[in-house]
């Protein structure tokens, strides 16, 4: 998938409240952003790349794997696949929404 249809998908999952009460981006380098701004209800998701609370860094091919469910974000975490950067609490938080 490209950073669109991961976009659309992450909004799908994400639905009008996804219980994150915080933003957390996800930064695929020169492939793009995803940002789920979770502080507000409705939740949005969009491509804007602006400041938020936890910044996951991950290549488009393991925010990928991360969607698919062939990648679990706690091994994704420990093998090095995906860099968190920012409050640790919301990272935690999205395993509930991925």
């Amino acid at each position: 998938m490209d950073i669109q249809a991961c976009t659309e998908a992450i909004r799908t999952k994400v639905g009008a409240d996804s219980g994150l009460a915080a933003t957390l981006k996800f930064d695929c380098g020169e492939d793009g952003v995803i940002r789920i701004d979770g502080s507000s209800t409705p939740n949005t998701v969009s491509n804007d790349n602006v400041d938020s609370d936890c910044t996951v860094g991950i290549t488009l091919e393991n925010l990928n794997a991360l969607l698919s469910g062939d990648l679990e974000p706690t091994t994704g975490f420990m093998a090095g696949k995906l860099k968190v950067s920012g409050d640790m609490g919301v990272a935690m938080r999205l395993q509930r929404v991925i």
